[in-house]
């Protein structure tokens, strides 16, 4: 009975950890969720921001919002870019390797032109510009590259993988008409004065007239005129009697 007890006891225990793991991995899950969806919903707002300050601000300030709208929306396509690629393709795990080292030097770059928003001196912004827009440049144009060349490999394994089944399917449509090319044509039959020209079989089983020999010994010969029947003789008639020669 102990050992019973000991058992469904051990048995709780066990289910109560998995309950509890769960638990926590079901908050944890959510708790992500929830974070993801914040981050995302912050970033737009900001994307948003930094757009009406594009045009609403002329001068320094607007191109300083103008480099953050272009650097951060370039970072975040080639990082959709690459994690949905490299799902289906092992080889772009490093150029992910690549990206993330590229992404510390936009990081850093976006964090410096968030401060340099608030800046009240316009003529340190105006000489800070060049080399800002040139940074800027630089890194949206390596990204832009990894980018292009993630979807460029994509939409070639697509037309290499179309290329094959067109093929494949070329091969089965000829299977499928196969008789176009091995079953041949019957010809018409021959007519009979054709074939009895040629000497053919219908020639020797259809004789328009008969000759003299062509019957067998074993059919009986038709007398060319045939006698009148014979009646049957009854006793109740007379003989007859035979005709006077005088």
């Amino acid at each position: 009975m102990a050992t019973v007890l000991t058992v469904f006891a051990l048995l709780f225990l066990v289910f109560v950890g998995l309950g509890a793991y769960a638990t926590v991995k079901a908050i944890g899950a959510a708790k992500r969720g929830v974070d993801r969806t914040i981050a995302q919903a912050r970033r737009t707002v900001e994307d948003h921001t930094l757009r009406a300050k594009s045009f609403a601000q002329p001068g320094p300030a607007g191109e300083i919002a103008q480099l953050r709208l272009t650097l951060r929306t370039s970072m975040r396509a080639t990082q959709d870019a690459l994690h949905a690629g490299a799902a289906e393709d092992e080889s772009l795990k490093e150029s992910l390797g690549l990206f993330e080292r590229l992404s510390v030097h936009g990081r850093e770059l976006d964090a410096e032109l968030k401060r340099l928003e608030s800046e009240p001196d316009r003529s340190t912004l105006t000489a800070r510009l060049p080399e800002l827009r040139s940074r800027t440049e630089r890194i949206t144009k390596s990204a832009d590259s990894l980018r292009w060349a993630a979807r460029d490999r994509a939409r070639r394994f697509s037309d290499d993988d179309l290329d094959m089944l067109n093929a494949q399917i070329d091969v089965e449509a000829g299977a499928l008409r196969h008789w176009t090319g091995t079953e041949p044509t019957p010809a018409p039959p021959p007519w009979p004065d054709a074939q009895a020209a040629a000497g053919g079989p219908a020639a020797q089983q259809q004789t328009w007239q008969e000759t003299p020999g062509s019957r067998t010994a074993e059919e009986p010969t038709t007398p060319a005129i045939t006698p009148p029947a014979q009646r049957p003789a009854y006793p109740w008639q007379k003989k007859p009697r035979p005709e006077s020669t005088a």
